[in-house]
């Protein structure tokens, strides 16, 4: 692990929180691709063999990462990216460009860990090209501070080309959200195929917005995306999954769960849905409404309160 001069001490810090919220060591570990941003710093950098990782960070504070892994790379450890905030007040803007070469296997496991500010402006933009026949896993875990006035914004662009996988989890679910507003556009070509699956738990007066979208663009491509969301109390949550059918035998599938509990709750899900080619095929599921009351009472008869048989019901839904 390559720790930037003069940022020992943020590295350290960073990774003592990270440590502590994920009981995972693997950012000290030199077998490890690490990428480590504190504010507006890269303060911890590690590369492994086929893979490249550059950085910079603008006068106005821009931190851009480029990453790109050659062509039939076969990465056997998670490619680690964790990005935090010390500060209790700012701003922090992300620029990642991903260049994934043909018949490349890699995961990514990403974590935010924002739980020391009180306001802060969270923005990371993400454009991606998945190579031929490659086969992509990106995971990406959130911690917020608890009083809510953590605001995210991810935007991500992305390109899987033929015969691709990729697939995407995205967790908000161990602490307070505040504002979150997730982005993810997808193209895919001949025969790709992606699975998406966000969850998230908003409390109190938090904002959730998710908006996916799949342009299912090449013959006999495919893709998946699932949300669910638990929202509580006064939470305010607003899904949009979008579907396009543009080429023969493209097939796509949208679900979304949202599950309430709370009497200012305000949630909406919107599927749409697009043909323009007569041999794609296209379908959604959705679903909004509370917990069964049926599995509440098998729980409630087994000693549990109606408040500790919820937690566990949602606790099952989004692990």
């Amino acid at each position: 692990m390559d720790i930037v001069k003069g940022y020992e001490e943020e590295f350290n810090q960073l990774v003592d929180i990270y440590e502590k919220n994920t009981k995972d060591d693997s950012l000290r570990n030199p077998a490890v691709a690490t990428i480590i941003i504190s504010g507006n710093k890269v303060v911890g950098l590690n590369s492994v063999k086929g893979m490249k990782i550059n950085s910079k960070v603008r006068n106005d504070g821009l931190v851009m990462v480029d990453v790109e892994i050659e062509d039939n790379t076969v990465i056997p450890i998670p490619v680690h990216l964790c990005t935090g905030f010390l500060e209790k007040t700012g701003e922090q803007i992300l620029k990642f460009n991903y260049n994934i070469g043909a018949n490349v296997r890699v995961k990514f496991k990403s974590h935010c860990i924002l739980t020391k500010v009180e306001k802060l402006h969270h923005y990371m933009e993400s454009d991606m090209y998945i190579g031929k026949n490659s086969h992509v896993v990106y995971e990406d875990e959130h911690f917020h501070d608890e009083r809510g006035g953590v605001f995210v914004e991810t935007i991500t662009k992305m390109k899987v080309d033929e015969n691709a996988y990729f697939a995407s989890k995205f967790y908000e679910t161990k602490t307070r959200v505040g504002r979150i507003n997730v982005v993810m556009d997808i193209e895919l070509m001949k025969n790709a195929k992606v699975n998406l699956e966000s969850k998230i738990y908003g409390k109190e007066d938090d904002i959730i917005d998710i908006k996916e979208v799949m342009r299912l663009n090449g013959e006999n491509s495919s893709g998946v995306a699932t949300s669910t969301v638990f929202a509580t109390d006064a939470t305010k949550a607003h899904v949009i999954n979008e579907a396009y059918g543009n080429a023969p035998y493209a097939r796509g599938h949208i679900e979304c769960n949202e599950i309430v509990k709370g009497s200012d709750v305000s949630v909406s899900t919107i599927p749409v849905l697009k043909v323009n080619n007569e041999k794609a095929e296209l379908t959604h599921e959705a679903s909004v409404g509370r917990i069964k009351q049926d599995q509440l009472e098998t729980l409630m008869s087994k000693g549990l309160t109606e408040d500790e048989a919820a937690e566990f019901i949602v606790n099952g839904l989004l692990s």
